[in-house]
C-alpha cells in the first residue's frame, strides 16, 4: 500500500483537530462511531475514512451541516488519485507535495533542480546513479519529472524560486543552461546562480527545498533528500530558520539579470 498523500494527512490532521476541539479521545470518539481504535488511528494518520463515515465522524464532533462544506471538499479532493499514480504506488512522495504547493523555493548544491531539467539532462543524471535501473524506470521518471515541468506555465503557475550552486552547473551542457536561462524569463520563475568565490557558506550542509500551501496559516513544509530516501519537517520553527537560510543564500548569490549573464558565457563555451 502506498503511503497517503498530502491530501490525505491533511485532511486526518483536520478530523483529529475537530475530535481533540470535542473534547474526546481516540478511544471515546472510535466507540461512539462503533470503529476499532485502530481504524480511527488509522483514518487520522491519512487513510481515507467512506464517506458516510466521514459525515459521521462531523456530525459527532459537533459540526454543523452549514459548516461541512470545507470538510467535505478536502476529502473529495483527498479522494481524487494524482497524475503519478499511473506510474505505480512508489511514485508519489515529493510530487504529490508539490502538486499542491502554491510556491516552491529549491536551493540545489549538486543537480539543477527537476523544474529546469532538459530530457537529456535527465537522462544523464539516471543513467550515472551507482544503481542501475531499468530502461522502464529511466523513462518513467522522465516523464514524471517532465509533467512536473507543466506545473510553471498555465493559468495557475507555480512560483519557483532556484538558488543553484556553480557546482551543479559543470556537468550541464550547453542546451540545458540555455533551457535554464528560457525558464528564467517566465514571470513566476527566478534563478540565482552561487558562485564559488563566494566562499564556504551554510549551503555546503546541503540541498533542500520549501514548499509554501494555500492552507490556514500559510503553511510551510521542508523537503531534503538523503542516500537512504528523504524526509519532510513540518516543525514551523525549523521551517522557519531553513527559509531564512535560502534567503541568506539568494542575497549571497548573483542577481537574477547578474545569473542569466553568468550563464549565458557558460553556454558560450560550450
Amino acid at each position: 500500500m502506498s503511503d497517503p498523500t498530502f491530501r490525505q494527512v491533511r485532511l486526518g490532521e483536520a478530523l483529529k483537530r475537530l475530535r481533540e476541539h470535542a473534547g474526546l479521545s481516540q478511544r471515546e470518539a472510535a466507540y461512539r462511531l462503533r470503529y476499532n481504535y485502530q481504524k480511527l488511528s488509522r483514518i487520522e494518520n491519512g487513510q481515507l475514512p467512506d464517506y458516510h463515515g466521514l459525515r459521521a465522524m462531523l456530525d459527532l464532533y459537533g459540526v454543523l451541516v452549514a459548516e461541512e462544506a470545507p470538510f467535505i471538499d478536502m476529502w473529495e479532493r483527498a479522494c481524487e488519485k494524482g497524475w503519478w499514480h499511473a506510474y505505480g504506488p512508489d511514485s508519489g512522495g515529493y510530487i504529490s507535495l508539490e502538486h499542491d504547493a502554491i510556491r516552491v523555493r529549491e536551493f540545489q548544491l549538486g543537480y539543477i533542480p527537476g523544474l529546469l531539467q532538459t530530457e537529456r539532462y535527465m537522462r544523464t543524471v539516471f543513467l550515472g546513479w551507482q544503481v542501475q535501473r531499468s530502461r522502464k524506470w529511466i523513462e518513467d521518471q522522465i516523464a514524471i519529472r517532465m509533467r512536473r515541468q507543466q506545473r510553471l506555465v498555465g493559468d495557475d503557475p507555480l512560483e519557483f524560486y532556484a538558488v543553484i550552486a556553480e557546482n551543479a552547473f559543470r556537468h550541464a551542457d550547453r542546451e540545458q543552461l540555455l533551457h535554464i536561462n528560457e525558464i528564467a524569463w517566465l514571470p513566476n520563475v527566478t534563478v540565482q546562480a552561487l558562485p564559488d568565490a563566494v566562499g564556504i557558506n551554510e549551503g555546503h550542509n546541503g540541498s533542500f527545498i520549501a514548499l509554501d500551501f494555500a492552507y490556514p496559516g500559510e503553511m510551510s513544509v521542508l523537503y531534503v533528500e538523503h542516500p537512504a530516501g528523504s524526509t519532510h519537517v513540518e516543525d514551523v520553527e525549523r521551517v522557519k530558520a531553513t527559509k531564512l537560510l535560502f534567503k541568506h543564500l539568494s542575497k549571497l548569490a548573483l542577481t537574477p539579470d547578474e545569473s542569466a549573464e553568468w550563464i549565458g558565457r557558460l553556454a558560450a563555451g560550450r
